[in-house]
C-alpha cells in the first residue's frame, strides 16, 4: 500500500488522467458500437473518494453512456418494494456504462451497522447477493466490476476534519457520516463479513487503498480499462462544412436580451 505521504505532483498526476481518459473515451466508444452493458459498483469507507474518482470518469466522457447513479434514502413506497428492486430499475441498456456511488450493499453496511435492518434480512442479503451477481447481471452478458475504497482510520479522520473546516465541502456532511467515524470498527466488521460473503469468482471484490488520492483514482481507472477487453473502435470524423453566404441586411449579434457584467 503507498503511503499517503508518497506524494504524487499535482501534473504528474493530471497527465496521467488525461492520458487515462482518452482510454475512457475509446472504452465509450467501444461500449456503444458493440451495445455492451457495463456495471461498475463503488463501495468504500466514507472520505475514501468515491465520489472523486467518478468525476475523473465523467469528467471527459458523455452523460448518455457513463451514468453517474447515486440513490437516495428508499421512498416510504421504495420500503415496500424487493430490496433490489430500485437498483435493478437503474441496470444499463444496450451502449451504457452504470457507475453505483454506492449499491445495493448498502445492506451489508450502513443498514447493518446502523440497525435499518434485520438480522434476517442482512443474512438473506448476504446469500443472495453473489447469486443475483451471478444469474441476473454476469450470466445475462453484463460486464461487473466491484470496488471497494479503503482508507485509514487516521486518514478518515483527516479528511472529515477538512470537511468540517471547509465551508465548499459542507454539504458532504451528515448524521451517518458521524457515525461512521464514531463507530469505525463497527463498519470494519461489516465490510469483513461483506466482501468475504460476496467476493466470487463471476464477482470478485477489488481493493483499492485509497489514503493517496491521487493515486487511488488513477490506479482504479487503469484497473477497470485494463480488465475489460475493449478495443478502439475507428470513428468517422466530420469535415467542418463550408458556411453559408451572410444574407443580405443580416447584422451580428442577437439584438433582445440582457448581457451580464463582465466581472472578469
Amino acid at each position: 500500500m503507498t503511503a499517503a505521504s508518497d506524494k504524487m505532483s499535482r501534473k504528474e498526476f493530471e497527465g496521467e488522467l488525461s492520458r487515462l481518459q482518452v482510454e475512457l473515451v475509446r472504452l465509450q466508444t467501444w461500449v456503444q458500437a458493440k451495445r455492451e452493458r457495463v456495471i461498475v459498483i463503488f463501495e468504500g469507507r466514507d472520505t475514501a473518494g468515491k465520489g472523486g474518482v467518478i468525476s475523473r470518469i465523467t469528467a471527459r466522457t458523455s452523460p448518455r453512456v457513463y451514468r453517474h447513479v447515486a440513490l437516495p434514502a428508499p421512498s416510504d413506497r421504495e420500503k415496500t418494494q424487493v430490496y433490489l428492486q430500485r437498483y435493478v430499475a437503474q441496470f444499463p441498456a444496450a451502449g451504457q456504462i452504470i457507475l453505483f456511488d454506492r449499491s445495493w450493499y448498502n445492506r451489508a453496511g450502513v443498514e447493518r451497522v446502523m440497525g435499518f435492518c434485520s438480522d434476517e434480512e442482512y443474512e438473506r442479503f448476504l446469500e443472495m447477493a453473489p447469486v443475483v451477481e451471478r444469474e441476473l447481471i454476469v450470466k445475462n452478458g453484463i460486464i461487473l466490476r466491484k470496488y471497494f475504497l479503503d482508507v485509514s482510520q487516521d486518514e478518515q479522520r483527516r479528511r472529515f476534519g477538512a470537511r468540517i473546516n471547509n465551508p465548499v465541502k459542507h454539504w458532504k456532511l451528515s448524521p451517518m457520516d458521524t457515525e461512521s467515524v464514531r463507530r469505525w470498527w463497527d463498519y470494519t466488521a461489516a465490510y469483513q463479513r461483506m466482501i468475504e460473503a460476496t467476493h466470487t469468482p463471476e464477482a470478485p471484490w477489488y481493493i483499492v487503498p485509497a489514503d493517496n488520492k491521487r493515486r487511488a483514482r488513477l490506479n482504479l481507472i487503469r484497473h477497470l480499462l485494463d480488465s475489460i477487453p475493449y478495443k478502439k473502435v475507428s470513428v468517422d470524423l466530420p469535415k467542418i462544412p463550408k458556411a453559408q453566404q451572410r444574407p443580405k441586411g443580416a447584422t451580428e449579434g442577437l439584438g433582445a436580451g440582457h448581457p451580464i457584467p463582465s466581472h472578469y
